[in-house]
């Protein structure tokens, strides 16, 4: 079974190398606040992709502001991707699986409740 820690870690790559793929010059700024993470976790983050070699960083050689970057996703990256977006949709349907079968069982609940309430005000 894969701990919390871990499945929130893996999210937070699969959401930031989707948005990365989606706009590569993103700042972490952008990222941090797209993805609901601090700063400094944006760049641990970054760090981690790169080190995992799904991410290069590319230095923008013309850009008067000689500190913007690109985050390119590298075919191992690409793969990887794919792999956590499959991994993260079974998850989030068994949430939903899970969540539906909890609100039926509540709204089934709720009827025998109503049905009662009838049942005594009637007599």
């Amino acid at each position: 079974m894969v701990s919390r820690q871990a499945r929130l870690q893996e999210d937070t790559y699969f959401r930031a190398m989707k948005l990365l793929q989606d706009n590569p010059s993103m700042t972490q700024r952008e990222l941090s606040l797209a993805l609901g993470i601090s700063l400094g976790g944006v760049n641990y983050c970054l760090r981690a992709l790169i080190e995992k070699g799904w991410v290069k960083m590319q230095n923008f050689g013309h850009s008067k502001n000689k500190i913007r970057h690109a985050y390119l996703l590298t075919p191992t990256g690409l793969a990887e991707n794919a792999a956590l977006t499959a991994r993260f949709f079974k998850r989030k349907m068994q949430e939903y699986e899970g969540l539906r079968t909890e609100i039926e069982a509540l709204q089934e609940e709720l009827a025998r409740q109503e049905n009662i309430k009838r049942h005594q005000t009637a007599q």
